[in-house]
């Protein structure tokens, strides 16, 4: 937990905690509508393969921060639920090559389109001169956390406590 005098001046930690709620909430409830199709760790197998168009099992184990054994078994339920497709790369047949199946495609995007849809309502509802300045903010914010994925004083034991941050 951060200390009071490394809390800049400006922060008020109650505003700060209170948007990180609506965000999560927002997250939660995206997460409730898909989490007896995939687990936590499958969506985020499928999340990171669709930002990135293919992974290997090595950078899934890496993302997910588990063994290749443990990452192979999420990826084949995955390819059993028909979200994922698992094939031998084509430069390196002891690799494989995982990417989204169409319905893989679709449900990322679904989850994705329900996050924005809730978030979208909440921006919306406020005055447009505050919508914009928060827009600004949130541009920094994202900014801010990217610049700060490898940071020591984030280590999650892995050092990338914001690898979520694609």
């Amino acid at each position: 937990m951060a200390s009071p005098e490394r809390i800049a001046p400006d922060v008020d930690t109650q505003t700060l905690l209170a948007a990180s709620k609506v965000i999560s909430a927002a997250v939660a409830h995206s997460l409730a509508a898909v989490e007896e199709q995939v687990s936590v760790p499958g969506l985020r197998v499928l999340v990171m393969v669709h930002a990135q168009g293919s992974l290997n099992l090595s950078a899934v184990a890496e993302g997910l921060d588990v063994n290749a054994s443990n990452a192979s078994r999420t990826c084949e339920r995955l390819v059993a639920a028909g979200l994922l497709d698992r094939r031998d790369a084509q430069h390196d047949r002891r690799q494989v090559s995982l990417t989204l199946t169409r319905r893989g495609t679709r449900f990322v995007n679904d989850v994705i389109a329900e996050r924005l849809e809730i978030l979208t309502r909440i921006v919306d509802a406020m005055p447009d001169h505050e919508r914009a300045n928060l827009m600004n903010g949130l541009d920094a914010f994202v900014a801010a956390a990217e610049s700060l994925g490898d940071h020591a004083s984030l280590d999650d034991h892995t050092g990338r406590l914001l690898r979520w941050v694609v």
